[in-house]
């Protein structure tokens, strides 16, 4: 799964079912989901001032979603190759 992340004060909803229902899911992390169907939108850990948004629910996906970081990589299948952008917030 692909997300991407972004300060909660420059996050706007903008779908016909507004904010997503949020759930606990771990004792520190909540999850989003779309109160229609079930999808799992969104995740934030709590102190986080970032939103993670899975990228596939994205209603706007032109350019700057380029990655930074990969989770996990040891673990992705042989043929999954990642480049990985700079990070920003280290620029």
């Amino acid at each position: 799964m692909a997300w991407v992340g972004f300060r909660r004060e420059t996050l706007t909803w903008t779908g016909r079912g507004g904010e997503p229902t949020w759930y606990s899911t771990w004792p520190t992390l909540r999850r989003g989901h779309c109160a229609r169907y079930g999808t799992h939108l969104v995740s934030v850990a709590d102190g986080s001032d970032m939103v993670m948004v899975t990228t596939f629910s994205l209603t706007e996906q032109s350019g700057g979603l380029e990655p930074v970081g990969h989770s996990f990589r040891q673990r992705a299948v042989p043929w999954m190759t990642v480049t990985l952008a700079p990070d920003p917030l280290h620029l």
